[in-house]
This record gives structure tokens, sequence and C-alpha cells, in this order.
């Protein structure tokens, strides 16, 4: 195996996979990426064995070949040459030698034969999806996914694929996020939903490009992969079953309290709030009344604060508690200056929605103050 290739044409594919590189060397190999050369094309794959990236670049000319190398020593050594530095890659017995301009560098490596490759997809539903849309979804939902929960199947997103479209819902048991994309799904005759894990949604929120391009969509019975231009993510199923989220979102009724307010005045009030907010609970108390909304918090100092915000509302008197952080979190992401916030009393979850924008909503738990 031997190429020649500029540093920015190879880093580019190096920092695409270094995410999933693994970090605790659990199984050697595993801290290596495989580099594979076949008919000028360079394919980069990192692997964690639940989740695989592997991205490309053309490289004219070279020796085909295949070759494991330590990632993070290959990508910190090309890292660090000069910007306009040419790479010379080169087999020599069971080491890389990586040479540019005086610069030598000389690897171990493992023998690609060894190095885990993902399942072949079966009984695949396909589709495909303009990339900006599916970054929308992500990164209105993301946040709400818990972290390693005891109960597995909330530590990733579920993505729910129907006639009309897709769907990603993320809970934590505590809150919940959802975000709906109205597209034609040909070939989806019932409603399919994959919990996909936490990091494979990180890494996709990452590469996702904002500007156009599409990105196909592979679901089997337990790997999901997802095809862009110069990279491919396939990642394996959380095994579990999700919660029915539905029963989560409260319904709206005539007697519930509804406040529309400026949503960034409410995100801002909040954090003052909270910096005199239990530092275990973040728990603070919101106290409505006709007109206006006060946010309160108090620690085991004695230290107490005490925010005041006009509000659109009409009702009655009411209090109840709530994590602010969950509410911040959620105010933070909803694309809409305005806010719309239902409550039903004192022990009912709260509903986020924004104003003009019907694709998304948040459910936050309250909480016993």
């Amino acid at each position: 195996m031997k190429f020649t290739i500029d540093k920015e044409s190879l880093l580019k594919p190096l920092q695409t996979v270094q995410g999933v590189v693994e970090r605790r060397q659990t199984l050697p190999i595993l801290t290596n990426l495989l580099l594979s050369l076949q008919d000028e094309l360079l394919s980069v794959t990192a692997t964690d064995m639940e989740v695989e990236l592997v991205a490309h670049t053309t490289i004219p000319g070279g020796v085909n070949g295949d070759i494991t190398v330590p990632a993070r020593k290959f990508i910190d050594i090309c890292r660090s040459l000069p910007a306009d530095a040419v790479v010379e890659f080169e087999l020599e017995g069971e080491k890389a030698a990586v040479k540019s301009g005086r610069s030598r560098f000389s690897l171990t490596t493992l023998p690609a034969g060894e190095y885990p490759g993902s399942d072949s997809l079966t009984d695949v539903l396909a589709l495909s999806v303009e990339q900006k849309d599916l970054k929308r979804l992500f990164e209105l939902t993301q946040f709400a996914m818990a972290h390693q929960d005891v109960r597995y199947y909330l530590n990733g997103l579920l993505l729910e694929i129907g006639s009309e479209g897709l769907s990603t819902i993320a809970t934590d048991g505590h809150r919940l996020a959802m975000a709906d994309l109205a597209i034609p799904t040909t070939g989806v005759d019932e409603q399919r939903q994959i919990i996909i894990p936490r990091k494979a949604v990180g890494e996709l929120a990452r590469l996702l490009n904002v500007e156009d391009g599409v990105v196909g969509i592979e679901v089997s019975s337990n790997l999901v992969r997802f095809t862009l231009t110069e990279m491919q993510l396939t990642s394996k199923l959380i095994d579990g079953r999700f919660p029915d989220y539905q029963r989560v979102i409260p319904e709206l009724t005539p007697e519930g309290c509804h406040i529309k307010v400026d949503r960034e005045l409410l995100r801002q009030s909040l954090a003052r709030a909270s910096i005199l907010s239990n530092e275990k609970y973040r728990a603070i108390r919101l106290s409505l009344d006709t007109g206006v909304l006060k946010i309160l918090a108090n620690n085991p100092d004695q230290e107490e604060a005490e925010d005041e915000l006009e509000v659109d509302y009409a009702g009655g008197a009411l209090e109840i508690g709530f994590n602010v952080s969950y509410l911040m979190d959620a105010l933070a992401t909803l694309p809409a200056e305005v806010a719309h916030l239902y409550l039903t009393d004192a022990s009912s979850s709260c509903l986020i929605r924004g104003e003009s924008c019907d694709d998304c909503q948040y459910v936050v738990m309250p909480m016993r103050l």
C-alpha cells in the first residue's frame, strides 16, 4: 500500500471519523483506523463495534492495499504538518512510514483482516431526506436523550418513519422533546420505529450539512445506515421498547392555563433566578396570576431569588415547581420568538410550543416543592 496526498485532503476524512474511535482500550485494534486504497479511492474507517463511520477521498495513482494505524497518533501527525504539506504514506514491513518534507514517522500497524466490520443489512427499508431537514430534527430533540440511564432504551433517539413523514422523539423520563418532518415516504406501508444510540445521533448531527444535499437512510431489523456524499455511518439499533410518548403529551383543554410570553425574555428570567437555586435539584417555582409570572428560587444557604415577567395570561392564581434546567433547555431549542406554555394544574406537566411553529413540542414534568 502506497499513496501521496496533500495534507488537507487527508485530514478531512480523518477528522470526519475521529469521534467514533474507541478511547477505552477494550480491544486494541479499535483504537486504530482502517485505511483501504482501492482504485484511487481511499476509505478511512473507524468503529467502536456499535457505530461504524467510513469517509472517502480520491487519490490519483497509488498502490492498492489496506492496513490499520493508530488513530490518535496518525491524526496528530497530520495536524502538526505545515498547511501546504504533501504526505507520503507507505507500508514498510509491519510498520507504516509517513513522510512529509524533512519529517519522517514510523507507526506500528495491525492487519486489516483483524478489523471488525459491520453486519450486512437485510430486509431494508430505504428512503432519502434532505440533510438540512434531518439535521433540524436531531437538533430539536437530541438534548432530551437520557445519559447512561439503566432504562437503556432512553439512551437514544426514537426515529419514527410513517407514511406521512418522519418524527424524532427523545426523553429521559423527566422531559420529552418531539419534532416532525412532513415528507413523502414511498414504500412505507406501516409505521416503523427504531432507537438510534446517543453516540450515532451526536456524530450525525455533527456531520449533516445545513446546505443542499441528500442523505440516504437504510433501516434493517438491527442496523441503520446513513449515506452522504463522502461518508457512510452504520449503527446498531438499541433493542428495546420506547415508551408510549403520546400518553405523556398533555391534552389541551379550555379550562387549562395558557401562557403566552417572549421566549428569550422568559429564558433570561429563568437563568437569573436559577443562580440561587439548589445546585443539586435545580428547582424553581412559577407563581402565576393575571398578566404576571413570578419566578422564585431558593437554596439551603437561605438565599432567595425572585424575577417577575409580564405575560399574556388571563387565568387564576397557580403555583408549580420545575427543574429550571429542563425549562431552559426547551426554550433555548424552541425555534420561535414567542413561546406558548400550557398547564392544567399544580401537578401537571408543562407543554411548550412555539407560535407559528407546529413541527416541534416539549414536555417538562413538574417537581414537588
